[in-house]
């Protein structure tokens, strides 16, 4: 079983329009859906639709349609009370695959709230094989808050503590890899993130078309003592580094209908792969074959196994 965290959680709704973004002008969409989203919420759904039994923790109310979306989609969830609604998220999505995105800050969470959601989540994790902490922090919760919730999983859980992953990114990123006790196992960043954690920001564009670049940027975070870095470039592919080895993966070319939660799915696919005793370099070729069903289905919905091709995806072994 996976447990997933998402702190700030969303109400994700995707307005199709059918031609090419104007400001200040009427336009008439031509398809709008709500899903419910935040990053950890979207892999405990890619997960689920799968086969792999996830559980998605979150603050929100019995009742909240974020929470009746889980429901209905049949993706357990365990949620703490907060007496708001859940935030809404806006992406307008162009015929050729450009998204737009508006998010709101969602409500503040208190030390008291941020405590209470801690416990639930160690009780939701122990016997699970994997815990993802997910998605942005909302306004009133330091930066350091997948730290402090990695540790005190692990001293709450001992030996049956679960494997961490981490996806997140700015200073809730950076304070996750402050110090080694609270250390992942596993972090997603993209080129942008990667190249901020090691502290040359200006140098993502290049990392987005230079695999081998990117390889050995994340092999600094392997030394420092993440066990792998799992690198997302876009429609670029993915880059795997462990202490074992590195590798480039990507997918044929598809028609992009939305890219928002591609590297959720990302994430899902390789620990998908994970759970069924995968190679490193099959877990990489499942991760860029999820996210790029995602990118082809359009607003936020989740591919099943089925709909991913990894038999599509070109796996290099880099030095």
């Amino acid at each position: 079983m996976i447990v997933t965290l998402t702190a700030n959680p969303s109400l994700d709704r995707t307005v199709e329009i059918p031609g090419e973004l104007s400001r200040g002008t009427v336009i008439r969409a031509s398809r709008s859906v709500a899903d419910p989203g935040g990053k950890g919420v979207n892999i405990a759904r890619a997960l689920s639709v799968s086969g792999v039994e996830a559980v998605a923790v979150l603050p929100g109310d019995d009742g909240d349609p974020v929470l009746g979306g889980l429901a209905e989609a049949d993706v357990r969830y365990a949620n703490l009370a907060t007496g708001y609604p859940i935030r809404t998220n806006v992406t307008i999505a162009e015929p050729d695959g450009t998204t737009t995105k508006i998010n709101a800050p969602g409500e503040p969470f208190d030390a008291v709230a941020q405590q209470e959601l801690t416990r639930l989540l160690i009780k939701e994790a122990k016997g699970c094989s994997w815990l993802v902490l997910a998605g942005s922090l909302p306004p009133g919760v330091p930066s350091d808050y997948y730290a402090v919730v990695s540790r005190a999983v692990r001293e709450g859980l001992g030996d049956e503590a679960p494997r961490m992953a981490v996806d997140t990114s700015g200073a809730a990123l950076r304070d996750t890899l402050n110090g080694q006790d609270g250390l992942p196992n596993l972090i997603k960043p993209n080129s942008e993130e990667l190249a901020e954690l090691v502290g040359r920001p200006g140098d993502w564009e290049v990392m987005e078309n230079d695999a081998e670049l990117t390889a050995r940027t994340a092999r600094e975070l392997v030394d420092r003592g993440v066990e792998s870095v799992l690198a997302t470039l876009g429609a670029k592919g993915a880059v795997l580094v462990t202490a074992a080895g590195a590798w480039y993966a990507r997918h044929a070319p598809i028609r992009a209908r939305s890219t928002v939660g591609a590297g959720d799915c990302s994430l899902a696919g390789f620990l998908l792969a994970h759970e069924a005793g995968k190679t490193p370099r099959e877990c990489l070729a499942q991760a860029v074959a999820h996210g790029s069903a995602a990118a082809s289905l359009p607003g936020t919905q989740v591919p099943t196994l089925e709909q991913t091709t990894p038999e599509a995806v070109t796996v290099e072994e880099l030095a």
